[in-house]
């Protein structure tokens, strides 16, 4: 049974087939559900800053 993952970046689960998985030079793993997370990845901004990712809903209901 294919495994399921996470996307490291907004939370979301990535089907089994779907997504890319970016590997580092130090060899670890990177898991992306969409071009819109690696995106965002890549420009360096933070989950907990971004309202539709899963850290940043949460947040939005502290304040």
């Amino acid at each position: 049974m294919p495994q399921s993952r996470v996307c490291d970046f907004c939370g979301d689960d990535i089907e089994p087939g779907t997504g890319t998985m970016f590997v580092r030079t130090d060899g670890s793993t990177v898991h992306f559900c969409s071009a819109k997370c690696e995106k965002n990845a890549d420009l360096g901004r933070e989950p907990r800053d971004l309202e539709w990712t899963e850290d940043g809903s949460s947040e939005q209901g502290e304040q």
